[in-house]
């Protein structure tokens, strides 16, 4: 069970901060069980771990044993919450060095998350010789990005199959009814699966978004829904004793309040860097509105230490640390006895990295509250598809309190609309005429 630490951080937030927020909390609370805050329409994560479409449920597993079958590659082509999810829990469970393992699943490519004409073409270079298939993954089938990676990897696999077998090779997650990408799949024949109406994109990793090429590098996904499901029962108690979503988003609320505008989330395993991203885009893109909100950043421990760990030691003072502990290591690595002793750490052999890890992290943590920065540690009792499920949901029900507490509605995201009008106009995409020669005067100077 997902535990939560206050211990190093409480002298730097108002005195009683749980207290004095308790009711705003509940309030909270309340609007995300009963579906009626500001942006309710995209709660429907909230109970999505008890109340998921079996019958698709079903249809992922058989889709992704399938993938397993013919192909030895499967391209996923999303940007945002339509990859950062997936490859967050696929890096934390099975590498990030996944693609480069002996294994019996396919490699997994994730590309349509930007505009690189070098990626398309290395991603395109690692298929040659190989069978593969596509989820390509859009509500809507028109975003910039995932929507011209797939015209190139569309043609790819036409070109290699044929457009009849290539179809049965692509698989479409998408609107249940409209759009581009679900006419477009309709009308050619690919297997679809449904991004739900009430889930947006970030909250959407528990949806057939994450769960299709989650299951295809063989994580049990049953064991994340199950995890997910008893994270859930645990914040529908509306009791901060016993809540740990409630903690931290007070925590993290009262820190803000005192001034400290950054949140840095910190793990202390390599495997963890895309969840810290999937992080970001949760808490970014559901707080950062009206003004407010705290910045996500991430660092990588012990290896930031190196070199952000100046900073965060003795740079200003705007900052926390949220540290995730992810229990005891799979694996169990005993320092070797060496009798020239030259690097002089014969004091650490016959210990193991685990134990090792663990006095550098409570060290680190020591060190930076000694300096200024406080910080949250959120821990679990293991890293297997069970405790992450329960992570990915803590930390999503925490995000839906805090964006109440901030008096935001954490469901939205107009901001990310202003670029890609400008983006359409520079274009040329018929309708940003007048836009067009505006920016192009701005950018004559």
């Amino acid at each position: 069970m997902i535990q939560v630490n206050l211990t190093n951080m409480q002298a730097f937030a108002e005195e009683g901060f749980q207290t004095r927020l308790a009711s705003e909390l509940r309030t909270a609370h309340e609007h995300l069980q009963h579906h009626d805050g500001v942006g309710s329409d995209f709660t429907g994560w909230v109970e999505l771990p008890a109340n998921y479409d079996r019958e698709e449920f079903a249809r992922i597993q058989k889709a992704a044993a399938k993938i397993q079958s013919d192909s030895q590659a499967l391209v996923v082509i999303g940007i945002g919450g339509s990859y950062l999810g997936a490859r967050g829990v696929i890096e934390c469970l099975c590498s990030a060095n996944y693609n480069l393992k002996k294994k019996n699943t396919p490699n997994i490519y994730f590309t349509g998350n930007g505009l690189s004409s070098d990626q398309l073409s290395e991603v395109a270079q690692l298929l040659e010789g190989q069978d593969f298939s596509i989820n390509v993954i859009s509500k809507s089938g028109t975003t910039t990005e995932p929507a011209v990676a797939f015209r190139f990897f569309r043609k790819l696999l036409e070109d290699k199959y044929g457009k009849e077998e290539a179809a049965k090779r692509i698989y479409a997650t998408t609107d249940r009814a409209r759009g581009a990408l679900k006419s477009l799949a309709d009308q050619a024949g690919y297997e679809t699966f449904v991004v739900p109406d009430d889930v947006g994109g970030r909250f959407s990793v528990l949806t057939a978004v994450g769960l299709l090429p989650i299951a295809v590098a063989g994580v049990d996904i049953q064991a994340l829904m199950d995890g997910a499901k008893s994270m859930m029962e645990t914040c529908s108690v509306a009791d901060a004793a016993a809540n740990p979503a409630w903690q931290y988003a007070a925590a993290r609320f009262a820190l803000y309040q005192a001034g400290k505008k950054i949140e840095i989330l910190a793990a202390y395993e390599p495997n963890f860097r895309f969840m810290c991203e999937w992080w970001k885009q949760l808490y970014g893109e559901s707080e950062g509105k009206d003004g407010k909100g705290l910045f996500p950043a991430s660092v990588e421990f012990t290896a930031d230490l190196h070199s952000m760990g100046q900073y965060i030691q003795q740079g200003e003072r705007h900052l926390f640390e949220t540290v995730v502990r992810l229990g005891k290591s799979k694996t169990c690595n005993i320092v070797p006895f060496d009798e020239v002793n030259g690097d002089g750490l014969n004091f650490l052999a016959g210990k193991d990295m685990d134990f090792i890890r663990q006095q550098a992290m409570d060290g680190t943590l020591l060190a930076h509250v000694a300096g200024g920065v406080p910080n949250i540690i959120v821990s679990t009792d293991g890293c297997d598809a069970f405790e992450l499920g329960q992570l990915i949901y803590f930390f999503e029900y925490s995000c839906g309190l805090s964006g109440y507490l901030l008096q935001v509605n954490p469901f939205d995201q107009p901001g990310v609309e202003a670029y890609k009008k400008n983006m359409f106009a520079l274009l040329g995409k018929p309708g940003y005429e007048e836009l067009r020669q505006e920016l192009l005067s701005k950018l004559q100077g």
